[in-house]
């Protein structure tokens, strides 16, 4: 069969990388892609949210299977538009992507059927917004509404800190339309973790946990970026955890959809904290995360295109998923200045030298080749994945191969994963 992957970070060559496995898959094409894709994949020049586009692309070229990773173009209706042609397409359409394209209504649907999240209001105007603040407690949290590239969250430890988050987001519209409204709810602590589960909107089969680092700074000190690197599997999720999680959360959030009208099917990404009371809500995603996909994915040894296929074909199975028992850890490489301000194009050193590994995967996210070499294109440049026999085991792997790497203004967090190690 012939697939189909929309996007061009280090999520989508995950996906490939995944996809590339299947016995069944002939020929694999991506769009727009990265060059770190093309042994893998052949670059289709189309932009992601082309989706007549896209769809015209992939009915002239008989696309058995159609696998789209960012929100973008799932919250824009690429899902109704392949449907309409009769194109197999595996994702949520565009009213089940309203989860992740509007916090509001996703929300309103965790209050509404009592699912465990954080209290919130709703602000439409900055004054109102500012004028609630001022009597708030603090930390708090302050959330654009749409989409913002995982950038639109703010932890905000005071009065000042609040102002500013509101006056970027709102005023001076940092993330366009997606400010329109925020939404400002009570800080929750805990550890925080990320379960994706696929669906056909009935069933569900949880994926492995994992663990994203959304800040740039070490610490997770600095504002958020699309991640900075993940973790799998989570030592706090136990069998037992994530059948709670599943009893109180994934299954009620199902069920809510249906209420709502709504069959979702595809990846629903849950962001959950784990308080002293349980597990609760932070957010809903449409898709596969970024960079958890890129340590999920490696340790699934079941074949993910039968999966989606399955989704696709409302026929998704109760089977038992099959993982590999060996830790994965992700670190993202980012050009200096990201997420706000970078430059690009600096020859990536060292690549060559990490093929003799076979415990690591390189997933190009903001890559250029030039001749015989990679430079950097985007504010995540790289993602290193290694496999290691325990989760110290592949900290300690990780890091020893990031030394072998360099570009100019290379910036890569140095705790990904030591949090939860320092607790045991």
């Amino acid at each position: 069969m012939k697939v189909l992957v929309i996007g061009n970070g280090g999520r989508e060559h995950a996906l490939v990388w995944k996809i590339y496995q299947s016995e069944r898959v002939e020929k694999i094409y991506v769009a727009p892609g990265n060059d770190g894709m093309l042994e893998l994949a052949e670059r289709v020049d189309l932009a992601l949210d082309d989706i007549k586009g896209l769809a015209n692309w992939a009915e002239r070229n008989q696309i058995d299977l159609t696998v789209v990773g960012p929100e973008k173009p799932l919250v824009e209706g690429i899902v109704d538009e392949f449907t309409l042609r009769g194109l197999k397409i595996f994702g949520p359409d565009k009213k089940a992507a309203r989860i992740e394209g509007s916090k509001v209504f996703a929300k309103e649907i965790l209050r509404k059927y009592h699912i465990p999240t954080a209290e919130y209001e709703v602000f439409t105007e900055p004054a109102e917004a500012l004028n609630y603040l001022e009597d708030a407690s603090y930390p708090l949290v302050i959330k654009a509404e749409g989409l913002a590239g995982g950038k639109g969250v703010v932890i905000a430890t005071s009065l000042k800190q609040a102002r500013a988050a509101v006056a970027r987001i709102m005023e001076e519209r940092l993330f366009g339309d997606a400010g329109n409204r925020i939404v400002i709810e009570d800080f929750l602590e805990g550890e925080e973790v990320s379960i994706l589960v696929i669906t056909d909107g009935e069933s569900i089969l949880p994926l492995a946990p994992a663990q994203d680092h959304k800040a740039i700074f070490d610490g997770d000190e600095g504002p958020n970026t699309g991640g900075m690197g993940a973790y799998s599997p989570i030592p706090i999720i136990s069998k037992d955890v994530l059948q709670e999680i599943a009893q109180k959360i994934l299954y009620p959030a199902i069920k809510a959809f249906r209420a709502e009208g709504i069959k979702y099917k595809g990846i629903l990404y849950v962001g959950l904290i784990m308080t002293s009371l349980g597990p609760k809500v932070l957010d809903f995603n449409a898709r596969f995360g970024d960079p958890e996909s890129q340590v999920i994915l490696p340790r699934l040894k079941n074949d993910l295109v039968d999966l989606m296929e399955m989704v696709v074909e409302d026929r998704l199975p109760e089977i038992e998923l099959e993982w590999d028992e060996r830790s994965a850890v992700c670190v993202v490489l980012a050009s200096a200045g990201y997420p706000i301000d970078y430059k690009t194009g600096y020859r990536i050193k060292g690549l060559a030298g990490l093929a003799k590994y076979d415990n690591v995967l390189l997933f190009h996210a903001g890559t250029k080749q030039k001749g015989n070499n990679y430079l950097t294109d985007g504010g995540r440049v790289l993602g290193i994945t290694v496999l290691g026999d325990g989760l110290l085991d592949a900290i300690n792997q990780v890091y020893s191969y990031i030394d072998e790497i360099d570009f100019e203004d290379m910036h890569y967090r140095t705790d990904i994963g030591y949090r939860l190690i320092r607790g045991y």
